[in-house]
């Protein structure tokens, strides 16, 4: 539950700006910044710019801009219909609160991001780069080791690598073949299962082909089975919205 508006303790010297008092009021608050609760956190903000009288109005006009804000997408909140609207999802209503919401979301990733920088300051500021010292910097003399090459035993290193490989590419290339004539025979056989599910029953519902427990790939092999049937025209589909559900329905004639 949203706290009482209550006289505030802190002073605005705290904060950075507007948006940062904003943050501030719904952290305290302990409400989802998507869905601001602006009639409260208006009244509380207004609350904060009561005490800046003390302040020069030059460093206080930036939190006044954001007070005139707030307040006008308060009035529009207000409008007849509004809240009905936005609790119904209406797709032509634009929330007042929208630009207000991504504001504070691209001034608390930056704030994420300086507090990070600040810590890598703090952790990182006492250490100086150097580059390594060379050998012949450190006193070292350095003698090449004698070795002798025997190209037989370089001949069978190369022969064994390239029979390991060609063992290993050869397994894989059998896995790779086994997973496809699977995936082949399961399409072909899912697209026998759904045409008889559709003929002569009208339109069926794509969740209908498979259990709500179904596994992903039961579900990749049934659309993969559709797009074959529309492709030989066969069946017809519908989506009457984004991820909404699909009917199929056999195609006549």
């Amino acid at each position: 539950m949203l706290e009482q508006v209550v006289k505030p303790e802190i002073k605005l010297r705290q904060f950075e700006g507007p948006l940062d008092l904003l943050l501030h009021l719904i952290e305290k608050n302990d409400v989802d910044i998507y869905d601001i609760p602006i009639s409260t956190i208006t009244a509380q903000y207004m609350q904060y710019i009561e005490s800046m009288k003390e302040f020069d109005m030059e460093l206080a006009s930036d939190f006044l801009v954001m007070g005139a804000t707030l307040v006008s997408i308060k009035s529009r909140m207000m409008l007849p219909g509004m809240q009905a609207a936005l609790g119904g999802n209406g797709d032509d209503v634009v929330d007042p609160r929208e630009e207000l919401v991504i504001s504070l979301m691209r001034y608390k990733r930056c704030r994420v991001f300086a507090q990070d920088l600040k810590e890598r300051r703090d952790k990182y500021d006492g250490a100086r780069f150097r580059y390594a010292s060379t050998a012949k910097q450190l006193g070292i003399s350095l003698k090449p080791a004698e070795q002798t090459f025997d190209i037989e035993e370089f001949n069978d290193a190369v022969a064994l690598i390239n029979e390991r490989n060609e063992q290993r590419f050869t397994d894989i290339s059998a896995k790779i073949t086994h997973i496809l004539q699977r995936d082949k025979r399961s399409v072909k056989e899912r697209i026998k299962s759904i045409w008889r599910s559709i003929t002569g029953k009208g339109k069926i519902l794509f969740s209908s082909l498979f259990g709500k427990k179904a596994e992903k790939m039961d579900k990749v092999v049934s659309f993969l089975a559709i797009l074959e049937l529309i492709r030989d025209n066969k069946v017809t589909v519908e989506q009457d919205r984004n991820f909404g559900e699909i009917s199929i329905e056999e195609k006549k004639g």
